[in-house]
């Protein structure tokens, strides 16, 4: 179910040089982020609905569970570095240029990179400890951390206790940040004196203010929390909203309802061929 617009939206960036800025290069570093976010489970949830008898090895959903967390921990981090970019061009528009260059712009993607696939590590070092006695049945669409910790035969307070830590400063930390980064552009925005002026300076992040909505309102409610029972029901809920719907919204929220991205993709179209454009006339109108 990975949608096609995270295949395009990439290439689409870094084939036209009219998208090569600061917004659009975190953009298409987003679309190949979730393309792999989807990945990690889309695939072995797809092949076990086919399969009358659904498994993983205990390696394998650990992988599963390493990968959907680190990217997602990616995912947050460059929400934020997004949401600086745009604070940056609406806020402080005269030393934008200057401030946000390639080369910050690289080292803001490794940055965001190497923190996300460095941030689970230690949850999954915990839970790779625990005895697990049977039956190992996990009531969840993918592998992830309160389904897998349910199953255990041992207390598992520190794991709750490290995964809520670990959580709490991942994603109530970049999430604050956004939060704080967007205060300061409505606050601006408000001082534009015409109306065409503020429409034009909220279009330019309402699709990232989308996007952050719907991933953070999701992942919240699911990783900040105190608890070692959950609800097995409401768990699947919010994993559909943040691993399935999210990442299939996300290319249309960039790019259908995106001028300049609609626009580079009709430029590609016509250099290969694909799109052909016919100009209607008015016929003549001549006598006879």
């Amino acid at each position: 179910m990975v949608s096609h617009g995270q295949w395009e939206l990439e290439p689409v960036v870094r084939l036209d040089s009219r998208l090569h800025t600061p917004m659009y290069h975190f953009v298409s570093i987003l679309s190949l982020l979730e393309l792999g976010y989807t990945a990690a489970t889309i695939p072995k949830m797809l092949s076990n609905l086919l399969r009358e008898e659904k498994t993983i090895s205990f390696s394998g959903c650990l992988l599963q569970i390493y990968f959907f967390h680190s990217l997602g921990a990616t995912e947050c981090y460059l929400l934020t570095a997004m949401a600086y970019d745009r604070y940056l061009a609406i806020c402080q528009p005269l030393h934008y240029s200057t401030r946000m260059t390639p080369a910050l712009c690289a080292k803001v993607t490794v940055g965001c990179w190497l923190g996300g696939l460095a941030g689970p590590v230690a949850e999954i070092s915990l839970v790779s400890r625990l005895p697990f006695c049977g039956p190992n049945c996990i009531q969840h669409i993918f592998c992830d951390f309160p389904p897998v910790l349910s199953l255990a035969c041992t207390d598992t307070s520190i794991n709750v206790l490290v995964d809520f830590v670990i959580n709490s400063c991942k994603i109530l930390a970049t999430f604050l940040l956004i939060l704080s980064s967007y205060v300061q552009i409505i606050r601006t925005v408000l001082r534009i004196p015409s109306a065409a002026g503020k429409k034009k300076a909220f279009s330019t992040c309402a699709s990232h203010l989308t996007v952050v909505l719907i991933f953070y309102g999701s992942i919240l409610f699911m990783y900040v929390r105190l608890k070692k029972s959950y609800s097995l029901d409401y768990d699947r809920a919010l994993a559909v909203i943040y691993s399935v719907l999210t990442p299939f919204l996300n290319p249309f929220i960039y790019s259908l309802r995106n001028k300049d991205i609609k626009e580079a993709v009709k430029r590609q179209l016509r250099r290969s061929g694909i799109l052909i454009e016919v100009k209607v006339g008015k016929a003549d109108q001549g006598g006879g």
